[in-house]
């Protein structure tokens, strides 16, 4: 469905280009659900942002990004917006700032169908309705007239997900879709996002810090740190068997049934380095507690530790265990 080779990201600095993603390469297939995670920083919105085509102006981007074999990094502006909305629609992190506070929510998702169909007013706005009826919003009808400020937050999600949904993308890039939002609302989102990609075959990137979600509605993971991916698997390969000192530190900072209540959950010293000021080598290599001479020295390989698991470490044999 769609694949990153090699995708970087700069952005200009007092003495050369900053990478905030750097040689980021995964690939979705139909009816999958990817997870990046990774702590606030390390780049997951920064590679959504690119697949879109909506970084900031000043940013740069290189590498390949490839939708069903075209290539969206080369495409013209104008081409782009007919793919934007239309083939790949994203679902933005809050919803109350996502949305227009001055426009009807109905009419924000009319607006959406506007953009790519040429179909009459009536169709536009009978499109929105059943949009929102799909994605199970109470007395769509009437709810079509609310104001953002008069759905709950969980109302306002659903919204967000009936406007990128309305014209049937092929890819879904859901950024912190459930954040803000209790457990029983999440589970609700989470449920909805599960039955519309099996009704439609629907491809999704997911955005998330939240590990539990990822646990229960992903099938790979992609761990990124300080811009790089440092570990990708399939779920149980991450969460049963993850070998990334990063990945670890992440999974060990999750409470569990089996977690000592008398004690606090272990936490990562430091914190992700801003892009001005990356390490030589292994990005991870001043928090981690397994760095060896090596790790300073060059940016590690992404490699295949086991067939279709892969991690950034020199610490990790070829055999899948630390040495």
């Amino acid at each position: 469905m769609i694949s990153l080779e090699n995708l970087t990201v700069t952005f200009p600095g007092p003495h050369g280009p900053l990478p905030a993603a750097h040689d980021v390469s995964f690939s979705i297939a139909r009816g999958e659900v990817l997870a990046l995670v990774g702590e606030s920083g390390s780049g997951k919105s920064v590679t959504s942002l690119a697949i879109m085509r909506l970084l900031p102006p000043q940013a740069r981007a290189s590498g390949s990004i490839r939708l069903e074999g075209k290539e969206l990094l080369q495409l013209p502006e104008e081409q782009m917006r007919q793919v934007r909305g239309a083939r790949i629609a994203m679902i933005f992190q809050e919803p109350m700032t996502a949305l227009n506070p001055v426009m009807r929510v109905g009419d924000q998702v009319a607006e959406a169908v506007e953009a790519h169909a040429r179909v009459s007013r009536r169709e536009v706005g009978a499109r929105a309705i059943e949009a929102l009826r799909e994605v199970a919003l109470p007395e769509p009808e009437k709810r079509a007239r609310d104001y953002p400020h008069q759905l709950s937050g969980g109302m306002r999600q659903r919204v967000m997900i009936a406007m990128a949904m309305v014209n049937r993308p092929q890819l879904l890039i859901a950024d912190e879709p459930t954040s803000a939002l209790d457990v029983t609302i999440q589970g609700q989102i989470l449920e909805l996002l599960a039955e519309l990609r099996q009704k439609l075959g629907l491809a999704v990137l997911l955005v998330s810090h939240d590990l539990a979600v990822v646990a229960n509605f992903a099938q790979r993971v992609a761990v990124m740190y300080a811009g790089s991916i440092v570990e990708m698997g399939s779920a149980e390969d991450i969460f049963r068997r993850a070998m990334h000192p990063y990945t670890r530190g992440l999974l060990a900072s999750m409470p569990s049934l089996r977690s000592d209540r008398s004690r606090p959950l272990p936490a990562m010293e430091g914190a992700v380095p801003a892009i001005s000021d990356l390490p030589a080598g292994c990005r991870f290599e001043p928090r981690c507690s397994y760095r060896v001479e090596s790790c300073r020295e060059a940016v590690p390989a992404l490699v295949e530790i086991a067939p279709g698991h892969w991690a950034r470490c020199p610490v990790v044999s070829e055999k899948g265990r630390r040495v």
